[in-house]
């Protein structure tokens, strides 16, 4: 199985999340609350407080979410010093910005001095071409503006472009991860082990938010079942397992019905899945998602 580095823990917490180790010497909180989807006003101000709030120090936002300032009062009104909250935020290109503007706006909408780690956000926006952008993202490294510097979306032969020329490897690389792409994505996962790269997860609960009915359905109930927790645990935890940093967010129904503060505590805790837990997930999601889903 893929594991990733990660901190030393005892067995104690064996079942919340840990920190990673990244490679620049720096770590990563394991479990993020992400903005995406969530966009501007009063809504992701507060998801994001009372994520804070419940002991979520990690936050991903990006420029093409347009929600930094709403995450940026969040976190100002957290009362967190700068050094308990890791804040992630990507470079997008919008409106064909260069990096040094981009990440400028960022820190003055977010009302911080730096991030800890700055991506881009997906390949399209690493133009004219990887090097170059590259060394722009090395170069704001170097100036404070981010502690650490990655890629989202990024396959393994943008990957291998980007490290032939890099002076700094890339900390993380952010992809979609969840059992129905696990197999499409085992050579990205090989490759970041390979490189000590952190992998970042997102939309790790698609099999049971957008595309239920499927081969999944039954390993996740009985998994669950057996454990005595929820589906969305199982996922997370067996995302966890793949050695992945997770980024997610509360469900539309849990904000309506004010359940965002015990959704994020109840996610602070996964069980500990078998290597047989595993397996049945892995093997249910290699099957693929359900025939509706694909047309």
């Amino acid at each position: 199985m893929i594991r990733l580095p990660e901190t030393s823990t005892t067995d104690s917490d064996s079942m919340t999340w840990k920190k990673h180790k990244l490679n620049d010497g720096y770590e990563i909180p394991g479990l993020a609350f992400g903005t995406w989807r969530i966009g501007r006003g009063e809504v992701p101000t507060s998801q994001v407080r009372q994520a804070v709030a419940v002991g979520v120090s990690h936050i991903d936002t990006a420029q093409l979410y347009r929600n930094e300032t709403e995450t940026g009062v969040a976190i100002q009104d957290s009362k967190l010093s700068r050094e308990e909250i890791f804040i992630i935020t990507k470079y997008s290109r919008i409106h064909g910005l260069d990096i040094q503007t981009s990440i400028r706006n960022s820190l003055e909408y977010l009302d911080v001095s730096y991030v800890d780690l700055y991506l881009i956000h997906f390949p399209r926006a690493a133009l004219p071409d990887i090097p170059t952008i590259w060394k722009e993202m090395e170069d704001i490294q170097s100036n404070g503006m981010t502690r650490s510097i990655g890629a989202s979306n990024f396959d393994v032969d943008q990957l291998t472009i980007l490290l032939r020329s890099a002076r700094v490897k890339p900390a993380v690389n952010q992809i979609l991860l969840h059992p129905y792409v696990y197999t499409q994505q085992l050579p990205i996962l090989e490759y970041a082990a390979e490189h000590q790269i952190v992998i970042e997860a997102y939309s790790v609960l698609i099999p049971i938010t957008s595309l239920p009915g499927g081969p999944l359905d039954e390993p996740l109930a009985e998994i669950s079942n057996k454990h005595d927790v929820t589906p969305d645990q199982v996922l997370l935890a067996w995302t966890k397992a793949k050695g992945a940093v997770v980024v997610t967010q509360n469900e539309l129904q849990e904000i309506a019905v004010g359940r965002i503060s015990q959704c994020w505590r109840f996610r602070q805790v996964t069980p500990l899945l078998s290597e047989e837990d595993i397996a049945a997930i892995d093997a249910a999601g290699a099957k693929g998602p359900p025939p509706k889903a694909q047309r």
